[in-house]
């Protein structure tokens, strides 16, 4: 038996297959996003957000008579610093409240409100994402929607219900309505739920169907899948969202203004006092808004790489 063998011959370049890609479009998109300009503009962008921060750091030590007078890029002229404004801001406040007073309230109001949505939305997502029931299209729909309404249109009927008493005969929140923190914590879990709802269901439904159908091959139930499958890959998605309702709900002061009065104010309406009636003790907020923002920017710079990490989850599947 002979065996004979067929002589291939390359392709002319007229007959040519089309090139290749060699890069995928996250390699293009970073190509794009690391080269000299992308680099120029971001120092640019950064340069304009931290000189009014420079701006008020460099206020914050200077006397209150020349941050009346001259600007504080003049500091070099007009040479002069002074922690008198901290010690001022420290010692501020009123016979219910005083700073430290206050910077525990704002850390007793934040926690919970940040934890209590959470948990709250990471169950409600998991079970708009894999559980079946009547109804859960339209009822997502309707949460979603729920993000288009104004805070302001539901300060009145939260003041309503909360002056009628009605959640408070609860043991649990009657417990700590009394102490006036209840009412914070529920206007700011309502507040946050939706857009918590909405991002975490879009983190979860991004799990691959297999791994879940193993998981009920094996006999798992949905508090199982949700304990261990659920929660750890959407891990990153909720440090990212706690850091957002933590600076959220650490800077707000409209809610703190309706809801958290007398011992219970937060730091950011305790600043709101002593600024004065007409803005004229400016020294004094930019010392404490740079007293405020020291646990802001330690949360930040702990859980940095969560936050990058959570939102750069799901944005490219390679």
């Amino acid at each position: 038996m002979s065996t004979s063998t067929k002589n291939f011959t390359a392709p002319s370049n007229s007959e040519a297959a089309p090139p290749r890609r060699t890069g995928s479009v996250t390699s293009l998109a970073k190509k794009r996003l690391t080269n000299r300009w992308a680099t120029l503009a971001a120092l640019v962008i950064a340069a304009m957000w931290t000189i009014p921060t420079l701006g008020l750091l460099v206020s914050s030590v200077r006397p209150a008579q020349e941050v009346r007078t001259t600007g504080w890029w003049t500091i070099f002229q007009n040479w002069g610093f002074t922690t008198d404004n901290y010690s001022a801001v420290l010692q501020a406040g009123n016979s219910q409240l005083n700073l430290a007073g206050s910077f525990i309230n704002s850390i007793a109001i934040t926690l919970p409100a940040t934890i209590f949505p959470l948990v709250i939305a990471t169950m409600a997502a998991y079970a708009f994402a894999w559980m079946k029931f009547p109804g859960r299209n339209i009822l997502f729909i309707l949460v979603f929607a729920l993000q288009i309404v104004p805070i302001q249109m539901a300060l009145v009927p939260l003041l309503r219900l909360f002056a009628r008493g009605e959640l408070f005969s609860y043991p649990v929140i009657g417990a700590f309505g009394s102490a006036g923190y209840a009412q914070v914590w529920i206007a700011h879990t309502i507040f946050a739920l939706p857009l918590a709802i909405f991002l975490l269901h879009n983190f979860l439904a991004e799990i691959p169907t297999e791994i879940i159908e193993a998981a009920r091959v094996d006999g798992a139930s949905h508090g199982q899948i949700f304990f261990r499958i659920a929660l750890p890959l959407t891990a990153p998605a909720i440090a990212a969202f706690s850091i957002f309702q933590f600076l959220w709900v650490w800077n707000d002061l409209l809610v703190a203004l309706i809801f958290a009065d007398g011992a219970v104010a937060p730091i950011t309406k305790l600043l709101a006092e002593i600024t004065g009636s007409r803005g004229q003790d400016w020294h004094l907020l930019t010392a404490g808004a740079f007293v405020a923002m020291i646990v802001p920017l330690a949360v930040f710079f702990a859980l940095q790489r969560y936050f990058v990490r959570g939102l750069m989850a799901g944005s490219a599947k390679g």
